[in-house]
């Protein structure tokens, strides 16, 4: 009995009524379609024909209405029915008369459900023109889905105008499409306009809630408040979130562990922030919390959602809820007199909050008992112990013992509501260790005063130490460590300080006026100790040093002029008021001093020395000055300044000549060193030529032996083979070995070549037979090699060495005889040129006729 749909402007139609094609719906004469009895067990929409018939027009309109479930449950009232409305024609009537005006198709949205089973194709909408009884038409669709990719998802029967979708849908894959039918005659002519088809893919819930990650870190202080947002979780469903198939539900589905209640933890359903619900939080405890979250779909509806699950790891974090106390409420230690930085005594505690954390962490403080701060507690970074270090000597004669009260506290400050523990603090006994301190001089450095010039054997002072070891009866001794200039000397009992030398203030080894000795003082102590201290003397100064004058040479111009001038001063070791200003005095003595030279004063410090007379003699002039200080008394001092006079160009600097002439040269004295010069080139030109003609001497020595048997300024042929007739008298005996040694035994003693072989008996080299076999060639190689290795006869033995010889028992005939192939005759005269070296070789080519 409710109404579901209606075809609207049907009011104003002259149709006859309208026909269902289902029994379950009906349509009133105004259009409405009114459901009969309720929809049960609806899994797939509902689709059924609605026919319009006019009253004089033979025409049928009709169109297909199609009603489709909100939600995929198993029974829904009829209330709940998403109807899906569509327009189709409508009748008017006109001026004339009745008749049929026909509107353009509009198709609603078209729902089709994802994932559905089928069977496939399946129809999903009919489209029809009313010109299709008159004449044949032909429907088609176009855009994605059909023709576009994805291909063929849809396709429509091209007679009929029935539209088909092909295979499942997923909406998560594409969620609507878009379509346009169009219907054109036999010929291809378009009949209407085309119409657009919108499909939207309803949802099915076929995708599970998804964790964005499987595994969540949080964190929660301890001692948190309820309420207290630790964390957020989030899924996300693929379906479609505007309905139950993608509205995500959250629930906590275990704690681990249990403590100090099951439930510390609640979950918003909605967003997937998780909070505390209980008080109670102790890291100390629980460090952390093992939480299982699931998210469900269909808003939480475990009969009819899709579930997953997700794990939160929850760290409880650290507060300073725990305050550190100490181990004993005394503690004890020990140090030696003197000590610095020495610990002694190691103060323990205990902290149950996160360890190596500025909660954990403690901080020592001395409230009492160390007024003076000799002591300082450092806290050891391993394990958190005190450390009291002595950083300031403490003295056994002083104190002989220290009560400390320390304090402990964290370095971060305790969490609101945590009071500080009874057993931070504590007492510290630290006794004092008695040891044998080294002699301590009262003053060190001591200064005293003195003049300079005091007389050896003077006293100058008492430089005594004490020894701090009151309760000890002990002896100091005294000895000298340090007295660079070696001038004083200490009594080893008194340690009073006298003098073994003059003291001058001017020595090398004062600095500043002062003047540092270093002296021992050790006890008889067990062990012996010892110290030192410094002496610092500042000399006064006397006047003990006459002044010295500067420059000690200088030149001027022979003759006088206004530029040509001297500037002198003087410098004076000791100190004012002994030194400036200076007075610069000529001799009266020589009286040619006086007459030749004058003395201006420029200031205090200095003077002007000039010629008196117009002209003097270049020359070198020692000019005497007498130079007063200032001291009382005064002290003088003659200095001699060389003067170089020399004559002077216009500038007024003395010329080249002019300077060897002031330099004490005269002429005399420059023959002499070019004399000296003159010699010195004739020896290096004699050493020359003795060395060139003693090089002549050893090249034109002769042989102790005969020339002709010389050989090694001869050329020898080894390879010799004959030179035609012309070698007949060419005596090769040189170059075989001999068949006897007498005429080298009879030769005097003495007279020996060195390149001869050595006078013992031979080795017995192997005989070539005279007809040898080709394959014993190799043989007689390496016999005959192996005797020369033995042979301490044969060569080398810095001689010429035989390689053509063959031995005396060859059969080959000479090759003396054999004609020297020649085109013509040569003149070799010309080796007459080439020096008597070549006369052999010349005598035997560039003989001519006379050979």
């Amino acid at each position: 009995g409710r109404k579901v749909l209606k075809f609207e402007d049907c009011q104003h139609s002259k149709a006859v009524g309208f026909e269902s094609s289902d029994p379950n719906f009906s349509v009133r004469p105004d259009g409405s379609v009114y459901a009969e009895q309720e929809v049960a067990n609806l899994s797939e929409p509902i689709q059924f024909m609605v026919t319009a018939r006019g009253g004089h027009d033979p025409h049928i309109w009709e169109t297909t209405v199609k009603l489709a479930l909100f939600g995929h449950q198993p029974s829904v009232p009829v209330s709940q029915v998403n109807i899906y409305k569509l327009q189709s024609f409508t009748l008017h009537s006109s001026a004339n008369g009745l008749r049929r005006q026909k509107r353009d198709w509009v198709i609603p949205p078209i729902n089709v459900p994802e994932n559905s089973r089928g069977p496939f194709p399946q129809m999903l909408v009919r489209i029809r023109s009313d010109q299709d009884l008159e004449k044949g038409i032909r429907y088609s669709i176009t855009g994605a889905g059909a023709d576009q990719p994805p291909i063929d998802v849809y396709n429509i029967d091209p007679v009929h105008g029935k539209m088909f979708v092909t295979r499942p849908l997923d909406r998560e894959e594409r969620a609507s499409y878009h379509l346009r039918a169009h219907a054109v005659d036999m010929n291809g002519n378009k009949v209407e306009s085309p119409i657009d088809l919108y499909i939207y893919v309803i949802d099915m819930n076929d995708n599970r809630p998804e964790f964005q990650n499987q595994v969540y870190n949080g964190s929660v202080a301890e001692g948190s408040k309820p309420g207290t947002l630790v964390m957020k979780v989030t899924a996300n469903d693929s379906d479609d979130d505007t309905t139950a198939n993608g509205m995500v539900r959250y629930r906590i589905l275990s704690q681990t562990p249990h403590m100090p209640i099951p439930n510390m933890f609640t979950i918003n359903s909605e967003t997937g922030d998780i909070f505390t619900m209980a008080a109670g939080l102790d890291r100390e405890k629980v460090s952390q919390y093992i939480i299982i979250v699931q998210a469900t779909d269909m808003e939480g509806n475990l009969n009819f959602g899709l579930s997953n699950t997700a794990t939160a790891l929850i760290s409880v974090t650290d507060i300073n809820d725990n305050p550190p106390e100490l181990t004993a409420r005394t503690f004890s230690g020990e140090v030696p007199e003197n000590s610095v930085n020495v610990v002694v005594a190691n103060l323990t505690v205990i902290d149950r909050d996160q360890p190596h954390s500025p909660n954990w962490a403690a901080q020592y403080r001395i409230a009492s008992g160390d007024p003076q701060g000799h002591f300082l507690i450092r806290t050891n970074p391993v394990n958190n112990d005190g450390m009291v270090t002595v950083v300031k000597p403490v003295d056994y004669e002083q104190n002989r013992a220290f009560m400390l009260t320390v304090i402990v506290s964290n370095k971060a400050p305790l969490a609101s509501g945590i009071q500080s523990s009874l057993q931070s603090s504590a007492g510290v006994t630290i006794s004092v260790q008695d040891v044998n301190e080294s002699p301590v001089f009262p003053t060190n450095p001591k200064s005293i005063r003195f003049e300079e010039g005091v007389p050896a054997g003077t006293t100058l002072t008492v430089f005594a130490a004490q020894d701090p070891d009151l309760f000890i009866q002990q002896t100091v001794r005294y000895s000298k460590l340090s007295d660079p200039a070696n001038w004083l000397r200490i009594n080893r009992t008194n340690g009073q300080i006298t003098t073994m030398a003059v003291l001058d203030r001017e020595s090398m080894y004062v600095r500043n006026n002062i003047y540092e000795a270093t002296f021992l003082a050790a006890d008889n102590g067990s062990p012996p100790a010892s110290g030192t201290g410094t002496l610092q003397i500042h000399l006064i100064d006397v006047n003990d040093n006459a002044p010295v004058m500067m420059p000690k040479e200088a030149q001027l111009c022979e003759r006088a002029n206004p530029r040509s001038k001297v500037n002198i001063t003087a410098s004076d070791a000791d100190a004012d008021p002994h030194v400036g200003p200076f007075v610069f005095e000529l001799p009266s003595y020589p009286p040619s001093i006086r007459r030749n030279w004058t003395i201006s004063r420029i200031s205090g410090d200095y003077a002007q020395l000039r010629l008196r007379i117009p002209y003097l003699d270049a020359e070198v002039y020692d000019v005497p000055i007498i130079v007063s200080d200032s001291g009382n008394p005064p002290l003088s001092n003659r200095s001699i300044i060389k003067v170089k006079v020399c004559p002077c160009d216009d500038n007024g600097d003395c010329t080249t000549t002019g300077a060897v002439a002031a330099a004490g040269l005269g002429t005399g004295a420059i023959i002499a060193i070019l004399i000296c010069i003159i010699i010195l080139l004739i020896l290096v030109l004699v050493f020359v030529m003795w060395m060139k003609r003693r090089e002549k001497e050893r090249q034109a020595k002769p042989l102790l032996i005969d020339p002709e048997d010389d050989v090694r300024d001869n050329i020898l042929k080894y390879d010799e083979e004959g030179g035609g007739e012309e070698d007949q008298d060419y005596d090769l005996s040189q170059l075989q070995q001999p068949e006897s040694v007498e005429h080298i035994i009879s030769k005097p003693v003495g007279v020996r070549r060195v390149d001869e072989r050595p006078i013992i008996a031979e080795s017995q080299y192997p005989v070539r037979p005279s007809l040898p076999h080709p394959g014993d060639i190799g043989d007689f190689i390496n016999d005959g090699l192996r005797a020369a290795d033995n042979d301490p006869t044969a060569p080398p033995y810095d001689s010429l060495l035989v390689f053509d010889y063959e031995g005396s028992g060859s059969t080959a005939g000479s090759v003396s005889s054999l004609n020297s192939s020649s085109s013509g005759d040569q003149d070799y005269d010309y080796l007459n040129d080439w020096g008597p070296r070549f006369k052999k070789l010349a005598d035997l080519y560039g003989g001519g006729e006379d050979d």
